[in-house]
């Protein structure tokens, strides 16, 4: 009798155990990175929580034929995986409000699979752009450096350039959960106020 009590109890207290384990994992927002710039034209954002690098994300761009050509690259710490990005580029509208003009030049892709699906939408009520990635794939795993623009300034004298950026982690640790990069990173293009 005692060893069904035995068993009885054990069986409930990995129960309780388990019954946790359905839960939802929190997710922590970190939207107060450290700034790294290389010049006015190439910089990163650091993603960091308990002083450790989580994420970053960099842009490196120049100027041609009065455009900008924009690579911009995504890193995340192992044992993280990217879940979705999304990129807000715009540059401050002139007073008439003329948007500048965002493209992809080149697909993002992976080593084995197919490139993932990209929206590239425009919106009245925000200049610029906003670029979604959220089904990476393989690419979820990697440093993510294919993400190539042009931006053609929407006006003579257009200078600044602003990528707003939001980047959702995963862990792949069984009890911690994601993450959330919120940052803004601003370039300057001197040059093509030159032109």
């Amino acid at each position: 009798m005692r060893r069904r009590t035995c068993l009885a109890a054990l069986g409930t207290a990995g129960a309780s155990a388990l019954a946790g384990c359905g839960t939802v994992r929190s997710e922590t927002a970190l939207s107060s990175p450290t700034v790294h710039a290389d010049s006015e034209r190439r910089k990163s954002l650091q993603f960091a929580a308990d002083g450790e690098e989580i994420g970053s994300i960099g842009a490196d761009g120049a100027v041609s034929d009065g455009r900008i050509e924009l690579s911009t690259e995504i890193w995340h710490r192992e044992g993280t995986s990217v879940e979705s990005i999304e990129l807000h580029v715009w540059m401050p509208p002139a007073p008439e409000g003329t948007p500048a003009e965002v493209a992809l030049a080149s697909p993002v892709q992976g080593d084995s699979s197919p490139p993932p699906a990209v929206t590239l939408s425009t919106s009245r009520d925000e200049p610029g752009a906003i670029i979604e990635i959220d089904d990476l794939d393989d690419l979820a795993d990697e440093t993510i450096s294919t993400i190539d623009l042009v931006v053609t300034p929407g006006y003579d004298r257009a200078t600044a350039l602003v990528i707003d950026s939001t980047i959702e982690l995963d862990s792949t640790a069984l009890l911690d959960g994601g993450y959330e990069l919120d940052g803004q990173l601003e370039l300057e293009f001197p040059a093509l106020g030159q032109q």
